[in-house]
C-alpha cells in the first residue's frame, strides 16, 4: 500500500445515500490546482485528456489514460465556477456517478475536496480505492514524482471503506 487510506463515507439523510470524500493539500494556489482538474494537457497527466466544449450543460469526452484499453467516457458538466467547485456527473455500466471537487485557499495552501456522491454504500469498497489512486496520481504528476501503482491500492484499501458502511 502506497500510504493509509483518507477516504471517508459520510450518510446523507436518512436513507442509502451516502458522500464518499477524499481531501487533498496543495502548496500551490487555487487557480493552479484548478488548471490541473481542468486543462486537457493536465488532466492528462493523472486521469485522462478531454475534448468538447467545457460548459455547465454541456457534455464533454474523457480518454480514461490509466484504465486498461483507455476507454473513452462522455461526463456531463453539471456546475463550474472556477476556481472553486466543478461538479460533473458521468453514466457507465454501474449507474450514475456524481462527481465534485470544491477547492479553497488560504495563504497560498489550498485544499482540494473530492465527494463522489452516491445513492448508497454498496460497492464503496471497490470504488474508494479508485479514486484514492487516481488522487494520489494528481498529487504524483503536481510534484514531478512517479505515478503510483494501482496494485498498491485495490484491494488492501477496500477493508477501509467497507468498515464505514
Amino acid at each position: 500500500m502506497t500510504r493509509p487510506p483518507s477516504g471517508r463515507l459520510i450518510p446523507v439523510g436518512s436513507g442509502p445515500a451516502h458522500d464518499l470524500v477524499l481531501i487533498r493539500t496543495f502548496r500551490a494556489h487555487a487557480e493552479d490546482v484548478w488548471a490541473s482538474v481542468t486543462e486537457p494537457a493536465r488532466t492528462a497527466r493523472w486521469f485522462g485528456s478531454w475534448e468538447g466544449d467545457a460548459a455547465p450543460g454541456r457534455t464533454i469526452k474523457i480518454q480514461m489514460a490509466y484504465e486498461e484499453q483507455q476507454p473513452w467516457m462522455e461526463a456531463r458538466i453539471e456546475a463550474c465556477e472556477p476556481p472553486m467547485r466543478l461538479a460533473v456527473s458521468t453514466i457507465d455500466d454501474q449507474g450514475t456517478w456524481r462527481l465534485e471537487i470544491l477547492l479553497s485557499e488560504v495563504d497560498g495552501i489550498t485544499e482540494l475536496k473530492f465527494v463522489h456522491h452516491l445513492d448508497s454504500a454498496e460497492g464503496a469498497g471497490d470504488i474508494g480505492p479508485g479514486w484514492e489512486y487516481y488522487l494520489d496520481m494528481l498529487v504524483a504528476s503536481r510534484e514531478g514524482r512517479s505515478l503510483p501503482d494501482f496494485d498498491s491500492y485495490y484491494p488492501s484499501m477496500k477493508p477501509h471503506f467497507e468498515a464505514q458502511v
